[in-house]
């Protein structure tokens, strides 16, 4: 450790800059060993099953989906961890322990100014997040993305190899044109098929992410659980957890849309090819874009707090030098 690293942990550690973080909450240690072992209850039935699939060299194309997808450990979505503002007391070791976490007089809190991240992506997730919530939802896209990304290739060159596909390549071609690609999520947009690219109604980048996601858009809905994890621990556990919970219900509906059989997962076809299905596939869509704006608005409202204590640290950092802030993966 550096000497002004030392000198920035010496300084956050001084009870005066303590008291001047914000507490929504105080938990004594009967309270936070009860949400904690709530939490540990919740996401063992999500990351047990996928344990043991993993044993035994399986995968599930939904629930497997989001742990490969997204880069972030089983353990870190089971461990439990108050968020930003709470201070748990009592044997708090294990948080105290923890290099985002501070002691108090009477036990230890996530401490914003011991922070891994860059402010730039804090600064990238409250643009997306308010744009997002801000903005009418496009219900016409009905799925179609993942057609694309299947649109002019064979059985087996499919990702999902191990699911058979419900039609043909040509009948997938042809529903790609009569239906249209109106994908506004860069990260379904990036694994379509070079031939499908051309055909979809915008060209999505990193750089207009925060310009054209939408709540209507199931991917948009899933990243609220990446989002979640960016800022571990200072998002509260059952945040991520809910988010995950929604993301899990549609990625479900990403896949029963999709052109896969997925009889063998108990998902039965939402047949977008069809009208009856695209009306079912909206209806279902406007769903999960209800569950997932109150989400949303306590991710900002998290994330807004997360900023402005950051900010804070300016002042100090000014008179003692600023803390090492490094890097966190994707």
């Amino acid at each position: 450790m550096s000497a002004s690293t030392r000198l920035a942990r010496e300084v956050l550690d001084e009870p005066p800059l303590l008291e001047r973080l914000e507490l929504l909450e105080v938990l004594d240690e009967p309270q936070w060993r009860e949400r904690e072992r709530a939490h540990a209850e919740r996401t063992q039935a999500w990351v047990a099953p996928r344990l043991a699939r993993r044993e035994r060299g399986q995968a599930h194309p939904v629930d497997d989906f989001l742990f490969d997808y997204y880069p972030y450990s089983t353990s870190r979505l089971t461990t439990w961890h108050p968020g930003l503002g709470v201070e748990v007391r009592g044997r708090v070791e294990r948080f105290a322990e923890h290099p985002a976490y501070s002691r108090t007089a009477d036990g230890a809190l996530a401490d914003p100014r011991r922070a891994t991240f860059h402010r730039s992506r804090l600064d990238l997730a409250v643009s997306i997040l308010e744009s997002t919530a801000t903005r009418a939802p496009q219900l016409g896209c009905f799925g179609m993305h993942e057609w694309a990304m299947v649109y002019g290739l064979d059985q087996d060159q499919v990702r999902h190899a191990g699911l058979p596909l419900r039609l043909g390549p040509a009948d997938i071609a042809d529903a790609v044109h009569e239906v249209g690609l109106r994908c506004t999520h860069i990260d379904a947009f990036r694994f379509f098929t070079p031939q499908a690219v051309p055909l979809n109604s915008l060209e999505p980048t990193r750089s207009t992410q925060p310009d054209l996601e939408q709540p209507g858009c199931l991917h948009a809905t899933m990243d609220l659980y990446k989002y979640a994890q960016w800022f571990h621990p200072y998002v509260a556990s059952e945040l991520a957890a809910d988010c995950f919970a929604l993301a899990r219900d549609a990625r479900a509906l990403d896949m029963q849309a999709s052109p896969y059989d997925c009889s063998s997962l108990s998902l039965e076809p939402v047949r977008v090819e069809t009208a009856d299905g695209r009306v079912e596939y909206a209806r279902r869509q406007r769903e999960l874009m209800g569950r997932a704006a109150p989400l949303r608005g306590r991710l900002i409202e998290t994330l807004l707090r997360l900023r402005a204590r950051l900010d804070d640290t300016r002042s100090v950092e000014g008179l003692h030098g600023a803390p090492d802030f490094g890097t966190m993966s994707p």
